[in-house]
């Protein structure tokens, strides 16, 4: 699984000019599935994003982590975290997984997040959204099950 992880001041999600997701401070997180992840992959991703000690403590530093702020997350797939660009000018998707793996893994991934008390909001699976966000410090993470 692969996660891109943005601190935002807030974000939102549209399908068609109707908002299906809206968040204040916290983590918009993009979630790509690969056709290899597993319940484990979700488990120990969901409990790393939710961990994340990337708020700025009293001193300016980078020591508290949702709870501390009551964040919340806004989770959107997106299958083109996958895409290979090394060979010719349009990205293969091959390592992204089908729709029958990756639905069951995001859903067990938002059902991860909760556990955490995280208020979560989500886009849909697989339509065409339009992301709006205000991206804070800017703070950018890239996380990889892979890497592990």
């Amino acid at each position: 699984m692969r996660a891109i992880v943005q601190r935002v001041s807030h974000a939102s999600v549209c399908i068609e000019n109707e908002i299906v997701g809206k968040i204040n401070n916290g983590f918009l997180v993009f979630l790509g599935i690969k056709d290899t992840d597993n319940e484990k992959d979700v488990k120990w991703l969901a409990d790393k994003i939710c961990g994340l000690r990337i708020f700025e403590d009293e001193n300016g530093k980078m020591n508290k982590e949702l709870k501390d702020i009551q964040g919340e997350i806004l989770l959107v797939s997106q299958f083109t975290l996958y895409g290979d660009c090394r060979k010719g000018k349009r990205p293969s998707f091959i390592k992204s997984a089908r729709p029958e793996i990756a639905i069951p893994l995001y859903e067990k991934f938002k059902d991860e997040i909760i556990k955490h008390s995280i208020p979560l909001k989500c886009g849909v699976f697989g339509a065409d959204m339009k992301i709006e966000l205000l991206n804070n410090g800017p703070v950018t993470l890239i996380i990889d099950t892979e890497d592990l």
